[in-house]
């Protein structure tokens, strides 16, 4: 049996539970088992599990066919656990480095206490740590065991469970078990704390408490079910009936239970309006039944509202809460009167545009920072045409790219009165990029972000730990993103990184991205067509070079010698690059591209028909090589700066051992893979295989269509996902000229 066994109850946090495992598995003492249990998650966190189960033996999954609750969710956890003692982690909190060994080590020393208590911290999104307001608490003095008796003031820790080891066999003596409902930790902690004759402390911190930005705790939940703390009182209470000895208590938990009602009550997002008062008379009528003989309040403002409550005066409660709520008030209206002035500065046109009804079948849409008319959105754009011709399309577009704009697309200027009165009144907005901060989200309009890329590269709040890729304002990154209701996911992958580094109170849809449809549904007369347009002709091998942006480079300077590369592959082979800005300016490299042997294809306008034309893809660490690998073609990733690019931008796997295919870290080694075709082989074949069930999860032609039916058509049921191995593909260039050859 292991020493210590970890109960992690499971819901709606794959955003969050790799990095709470992971802080498990990663520490230094292993002797350990984990138990998580997955409440009926509707996300992914069920899976996460399963992966993680399957490379550690010491994790055990539970998979609960109903959604129970986290007290309950508990209890199957600790009736599977065989640990000496019992530890409860929430999925998105995580433990110290060398947390476990300190725990294991402490319990050691104090002889096996029933009840070590260790400290916590809380954490921030942005980096922030917040040490426990009652630290000094744990403070290690005095006999290394002793009662609670000895240390009452314990008790005014906060009425958690995950900051404290269990004895296994204490809980099976005192038949403690976790009730229904929220604030199930109150009859737990107080039940425990006042039944154990043998408490220990570690002045340590073991546990990092998330401080979720979205929010994500159920306690800040405007709710009825905010009056379970009844129930759990009157549990508290029972136990205390059922046991004699235990009669000394009834005094502290008493004031603990009042002011724990009176939190209730003063937390604003808690209680409905209309259930205020019924709250505060039930709150009275326990006051009064409970009140032990001799009870002292306490002094002050807070003996006060003990006052109120035990003389039921609900009205004089509300005065006082509105005097309160009136010194509030003068701040938020100051702080509205300095957003005003700010947003003054964009224009009176845009604000008279506010306040005008929003237009429902308007839908404005930007990539690429207003750059094109591309992408996701692009695509999104073509399927709803098909799918409700009756809404009215619009792109903003820079004035400097409106000369690339596709015949009959209707076009906003950037900074023109109709783009402002277009994002004023649009009913649906979306970008595979934020809007600027200068724009405000309306009630009633719907922000769809689509992402342009599954990352490889770290994004979002993760940036913060590879400060030398970006100087970003993340407080204002996130504030962008709040605006976000629905953000598209490609992937599992992506939507737990997305969820993580964007923690805004959206909606995921994992539809695919709608870009690739076309990867899927083209065939060989989009193929040949494509290749058409570049000039390449029939029996011409083309790869596509993708290099992607270095931070620390200040301009698109691809690894590779054009020269050579077209020297030792021969006249049969075209090199198409794609870059920044087309590198090269030698009379050779110029002579190059006239003779069609190297094609600089930085400005086409679709990078979809670019996939379609090439044989083969050549990239480092673009979001290209999880688009390309929908075809089911040879990827190569040339990374000959891996070390660098890995150390300062930070990446979420790693490539040289996770790759799509072949893998070459020099020019010599990618041109031997090149000419020798060892590009693809059944090897490379069996990565990239794996690599598409990973990343190209979704990705089955349909992605627009689940997209509009979601979000402009209402529809929650969406066409299913097409099993991976029942999907189709665009042909091969070879293939699609072998079709044309039989036709």
């Amino acid at each position: 049996m292991p020493k210590l066994s970890l109960v992690v109850p499971v819901y709606k946090v794959q955003g969050y539970l790799p990095e709470c495992l992971d802080s498990i598995l990663g520490q230094d003492c292993t002797d350990f088992e984990i138990v998580a249990v997955d409440d009926c998650s509707p996300d992914g966190s069920g899976a996460i599990l399963d992966e993680y189960a399957k490379r550690d033996d010491r994790i055990h999954v539970i998979h609960l066919t109903e959604n129970v609750g986290l007290g309950r969710a508990r209890n199957a956890g600790l009736e599977k656990a065989t640990g000496d003692y019992v530890l409860f982690l929430d999925s998105d909190d995580t433990l110290s480095d060398g947390a476990l060994s300190a725990i294991r080590d402490r319990i050691d020393a104090t002889g096996d206490p029933e009840i070590l208590i260790f400290d916590y911290a809380r954490t921030y999104w942005d980096g922030r740590v917040r040490p426990n307001l009652r630290a000094e608490l744990l403070k290690e003095k005095g006999p290394d065991t002793f009662s609670l008796a000895e240390r009452p003031e314990l008790l005014d820790l906060l009425q958690i469970v995950w900051n404290k080891a269990y004895r296994r066999d204490f809980i099976a003596r005192t038949g403690l078990t976790f009730p229904p409902g929220y604030y199930e930790d109150a009859p737990w902690t107080f039940c425990s704390l006042i039944s154990t004759e043998r408490i220990a402390v570690l002045d340590r911190v073991c546990v990092h408490y998330r401080q979720r930005r979205e929010g994500g705790n159920i306690l800040k939940t405007v709710s009825r079910k905010h009056f379970d703390v009844f129930d759990q009182y009157q549990r508290v209470f029972d136990y205390l009936d059922a046991h004699e000895e235990l009669a000394e208590w009834r005094g502290p938990l008493f004031r603990k239970m009042v002011d724990h009602y009176l939190t209730v009550l003063e937390r604003p997002g808690r209680l409905p309006q209309d259930a205020r008062a019924e709250f505060f008379h039930r709150a009275s009528a326990d006051y009064r039944a409970r009140i032990p003989k001799g009870f002292t309040r306490p002094g002050g403002g807070r003996g006060h509202k003990y006052g109120m409550l035990e003389r039921d005066a609900y009205t004089t409660m509300v005065s006082a809460l509105a005097a309160v709520k009136f010194r509030q008030q003068v701040k938020t209206r100051t702080r509205t009167a300095l957003n005003r002035s700010k947003r003054g500065a964009m224009g009176a046109f845009y604000q008279s545009q506010l306040r005008l009804p929003l237009d429902d079948n308007l839908v404005l849409f930007s990539a690429y920072w207003s750059r094109s008319v591309s992408c996701n959105p692009a695509a999104i754009d073509a399927e709803l045409a098909r799918l409700a011709p009756h809404m009215r399309r619009v792109w903003a577009v820079r004035a400097d790219n409106a000369d690339r704009v596709p015949k009959g697309v209707q076009v906003v200027r950037v900074g023109s009165r109709e783009y402002w009165a277009a994002l004023a009144r649009a009913k649906y907005l979306v970008n595979n990029v934020n809007f600027a901060d200068s724009v405000i989200k309306r009630e009633g309009q719907i922000h769809v972000q689509t992402h342009h890329g599954t990352p490889l590269k770290t994004m979002g709040l993760d940036q913060q730990k590879y400060p030398a890729s970006t100087d970003m304002d993340f407080e204002k990154l996130l504030e962008r993103c709040d605006r976000w209701d629905y953000s598209i996911s490609a992937n599992r992958f992506s939507t737990v990184v997305w969820e993580r580094v964007y923690p805004c109170s959206y909606t995921t849809l994992e539809t695919g991205y709608p870009r690739n449809d076309v990867l899927v549904n083209a065939g060989s007369e989009e193929v040949r067509a494509a290749r058409a347009a570049l000039g390449l002709a029939d029996g011409t091998k083309a790869f596509l070079y993708m290099p992607t942006h270095r931070e620390y480079q200040p301009g698109f300077t691809p690894p590779l010698d054009l020269g050579r590369f077209a020297r030792e592959l021969g006249p049969d082979v075209t090199l198409l690059v794609r870059g920044h800005y087309f590198y090269g300016n030698s009379p050779h490299v110029n002579e190059l591209r006239r003779t069609g042997r190297v094609v600089d294809v930085s400005g086409h306008a679709r990078v979809e028909e670019l996939y379609l034309a090439a044989d083969a893809l050549i990239t480092d660490y673009s979001s290209a090589m999880f688009d390309y690998a929908v075809l089911d073609r040879p990827i190569i990733s040339y990374v000959p700066d891996w070390d660098v690019y890995s150390a300062v931008r930070g990446t979420y796997f790693d490539l040289l051992q996770e790759p799509p295919g072949a893998v070459a870290t020099t020019q010599t080694e990618l041109l031997r893979l090149l000419s020798s075709g060892a590009y693809d082989s059944p090897e490379t074949t069996g990565r990239r295989d794996t690599f598409r069930r990973r990343f190209c999860e979704f990705d089955d032609g349909h992605a627009a269509e689940r997209v509009v039916r979601r979000v402009f058509l209402g529809e929650e049921s969406q066409p299913p996902v097409v099993p991976f191995d029942e999907r189709h593909h665009a042909p091969t260039p070879a293939q699609a000229l072998e079709l044309v050859e039989r036709a």
